[in-house]
């Protein structure tokens, strides 16, 4: 009995060993294959473009060789077929690349920060070749074996020969701009009609492989299973906004409807491009909107920061007086928000990780707006801290067209908690509804509110820092220029993640790279900027129509009123604005107005002259008469205190690289060929090679042509030189492979060349938008980081000294 037992313990013992040993091999084998494809990975990254190249080629010769001897079998022929593309394109790409990294080095902002489009072009497709790369290897140590996975191997190494042949094309229209641009400009800078025609050629390149098997390839890899979440939810969730299904319901749904595009990486692709290019702005709001969905915000808080005070609050459309910087006792008078809706109030979170003095004060209390049962109440406590010196003030992004405070909640908490001062958090109106300038007027009333009420807000208001990101990053920009033009106090610092400063339709060696970001995409970026300008002249069929159903009708059609309304009034308004500006300098404007001007004229405003003391006290916004058009040379200056409320001659705006750069660049330029140079867009590719168009049918893509997108308080890369003087310090944290990086490099050289203080930044591999995935990973985690440095930077830095007494 016991020997039998103690045999049975034994075989037992002996599985129980030999399925752990099976275990530990099959442990050991994965951190071989990891280790191995790691090594690999440092090896191609090692690599010069030309040894890739050519080692790629080789093996593809291989490869090419080996399947075409296998006999006429379709697969064989379709794996050779794949190989030989893969030969032609590496060949065709390589000279390509290497002419754009000779001068990539002229368009960085300096030696230590090597970043703009050209090289994150370049960087992009070494990414593709070296994916190729490395599934070559492994088809050619692996062909023969019985575990070979033919069908597999196959769909991916065609998924990335599209997407290698379209990096081609990208690559080709990138020498066209470096062609037709000024030296050292990163902007296409011709006429109208080239970059109208730049743009259609390009949106009608196909976008479907880089959203399938290919999705997210040049990004950190522990984006891309997120970025895979995020596209088959996309997917989905079209599919029920079609049938006008939106809400808790279409969320849930369509977690179980998404399982067919899970499976197949092709037809979501091919989706996903058809969503992108003929869907609306209302959809990309509804989805972006999601993490606002209770049971989603919920979760979402549960794992970010605990904070003592969160509190939505509601600011009264009250008029109040600022001191003006340059005379405390002259004072100005901020008006509420008008543009389009009339006054209004505005919205603002107020997030502190610890309960400060001023913060349970009745005045706070009864600017709270309730948020149902999620809204948190403050306990009482027998201590308080005592006030923050500094104070930050938050924009959000989202396009100028979705989400609030409440998606960007999570890294706010975070941040409050590692500065330990209060964050004020602006929740402003959103386009099409609400269109510029609204979103400008809130957040400059709700900046000088803060400002303004800083005890209230735990903050002795010492320093005080606008961060923003995206869209928020543009508004910080914006409204520290209209807080210098109304001459009242400017932020201390600026930290600006990932902005957006080029809101006109035209093309840049980065923008480029909305072919393949699947949260970027062109398409999207210019339905944003439409709907923000105020110009959405999107048709529909009536197909699309039906599939709206009653309610996304009516929505429509109000949409479509309140748009040919303000085209009217824009219309009007600048018609005004170009007779007003021939008007001598002598005309004075009506003491008695019935009607007080709104930001958004101000926004178009010079003063016309010198105004007296008398005029400064409780300066009011009608007193910033207009001056100029809106040509972008002739940009209206505005004063930045009471000392230069006066006329001054408006400088160009130069997007041209120092003199000592331009000859190298201008010499660069001229040896392309003529071929290059030529005003033909499809003229830039050479004979024989003809990139993937798209099979989605021609692309609704609103082209903003409007005067306003030159508007410097909506395109701040494109204010004069006087204008930028105004700016603080200025620390910009951006992505490498961002669309918007142009963006970014361009401003900071455009301030560091008017010797304004100014930090940039640039993170790898990570997407736009990585704040909000800051808990993501440890390279989401690092870029975050970066951002809070740069607050803290701005908050430790002494107050500037008092101006002595005049």
């Amino acid at each position: 009995m016991e020997s039998g037992w103690g045999s049975g313990a034994a075989r037992a013992d002996g599985a129980l060993g030999s399925k752990r040993a099976k275990e530990g091999s099959k442990t050991r084998s994965r951190r071989r294959w990891r280790k191995s494809k790691t090594k690999a990975s440092r090896l191609t990254h090692s690599m010069d473009l030309r040894t890739m190249t050519q080692s790629l080629v080789t093996l593809a010769e291989d490869n090419m060789a080996f399947f075409s001897s296998q006999g006429p079998g379709e697969t064989a022929r379709r794996l050779s077929g794949v190989f030989a593309g893969v030969r032609e394109q590496a060949l065709g790409l390589e000279p390509a690349l290497c002419r754009l990294l000779s001068v990539a080095h002229l368009f960085d902002l300096d030696a230590e920060t090597p970043a703009n489009g050209y090289r994150s072009l370049v960087h992009t497709a070494r990414c593709c070749l070296a994916h190729l790369l490395h599934k070559s290897r492994y088809v050619a140590s692996n062909r023969r074996s019985i575990f070979f996975r033919t069908s597999h191997n196959l769909a991916e190494l065609e998924a990335y020969l599209a997407a290698l042949t379209q990096l081609r094309a990208l690559a080709y229209y990138a020498q066209h701009l470096l062609a037709a641009n000024q030296p050292g400009g990163l902007f296409f800078d011709g006429d109208e009609g080239l970059i109208a025609e730049f743009l259609r050629e390009y949106v009608t390149l196909h976008k479907g492989c880089f959203y399938g098997r290919c999705l997210g390839f040049q990004f950190t890899p522990a984006i891309r299973p997120f970025l895979q979440t995020i596209s088959i939810g996309l997917v989905s969730f079209g599919e029920h906004y079609k049938r006008n299904e939106t809400g808790l319901g279409v969320a849930a749904s369509s977690l179980f409807t998404s399982g067919r595009f899970a499976i197949d990486p092709e037809l979501r692709g091919t989706e996903f491009e058809r969503i992108i290019q003929n869907l609306d702005v209302h959809f990309w709001k509804a989805f972006w909107n999601i993490t606002e969905i209770e049971v989603l915000s919920s979760l979402a808080n549960m794992t970010s920061a605990t904070v003592r005070v969160s509190r939505l609050l509601s600011l009264p459309p009250e008029a109040f007086e600022m001191p003006l910087t340059a005379d405390p006792k002259l004072t100005v008078t901020i008006s509420p928000p008008l543009a389009h809706s009339g006054p209004g109030p505005v919205l603002v979170r107020l997030i502190s990780y610890d309960l400060r003095e001023g913060q349970d004060s009745e005045s706070l209390s009864s600017l709270v707006k309730s948020e149902g049962p999620r809204s948190l109440e403050l306990r009482p406590r027998p201590q308080q801290a005592p006030r923050s010196q500094s104070l930050v003030v938050h924009i959000h992004g989202g396009g100028f067209v979705a989400q609030t405070s409440k998606s960007h909640e999570p890294y706010l908490k975070s941040w409050a908690q590692e500065l330990g001062v209060p964050i004020l958090s602006i929740d402003y109106s959103l386009a099409p509804e609400a269109p510029f300038p609204r979103a400008l007027e809130e957040c400059f009333y709700a900046y000088c509110w803060a400002v303004k009420h800083c005890a209230l807000l735990g903050s002795t208001g010492e320093r005080i820092c606008l961060a923003g990101d995206s869209a928020g990053g543009n508004l910080c920009f914006t409204v520290s220029l209209r807080a210098a033009a109304y001459g009242v106090r400017v932020p201390d610092g600026i930290m600006a993640a990932y902005p957006a400063t080029m809101l006109q339709s035209t093309s840049s060696p980065s923008r480029l790279l909305s072919l393949m970001d699947p949260l970027l995409p062109l398409s999207v970026l210019t339905k944003c900027v439409s709907a923000y300008a105020g110009g959405e002249t999107e048709e529909h069929s009536d197909s699309d129509q039906k599939a709206l159903g009653m309610m996304g009708l009516v929505r429509r059609d109000t949409a479509l009123l309140f748009r040919d309304l303000r085209v009217g009034a824009s219309s009007w308004l600048h018609s005004f604005l170009d007779l007003s500006g021939h008007k001598s300098h002598t005309s004075s404007v009506p003491t008695a107005e019935s009607m007080r001007r709104s930001v958004s004229e101000a926004a178009l405003a010079q003063p016309e002259g010198p105004l007296g003391t008398d005029s400064l006290k409780s300066l009011t916004l009608h007193d910033l008469s207009l001056r100029g058009s809106s040509e972008t040379s002739n940009t209206p200056e505005l004063s930045v205190s009471a000392e230069t409320l006066g006329p001054s001659t408006p400088s160009d705006v130069n997007f041209l690289v120092g003199p000592d750069d331009a000859p190298e660049a201008a010499k660069a330029q001229e040896e392309l060929s003529t071929k290059d140079r030529g005003c033909g867009v499809r003229s830039s590719f050479p004979e024989g090679f003809h990139p993937r168009r798209s099979s989605q049918g021609t692309t609704r893509m609103p082209f903003c042509s409007s005067p306003i997108v030159k508007n410097p308080f909506m395109s701040p890369l494109l204010a004069s030189d006087s204008m930028l003087q105004s700016l603080p310090p200025v620390h910009i944290v951006a992505c490498a492979l961002d669309p918007m990086l142009d963006d970014s490099v361009m401003f900071a050289r455009r301030l560091r060349g008017l010797g304004k203080p100014v930090t940039l930044r640039v993170v790898e591999d990570l997407p736009h938008g990585f704040l909000s995935l800051a808990t993501l990973c440890r390279e989401t985690r690092q870029a975050a980081a970066q951002c809070v440095e740069c607050i803290r930077l701005i908050l430790a830095q002494p107050a500037p000294p008092a101006a002595p007494p005049v």
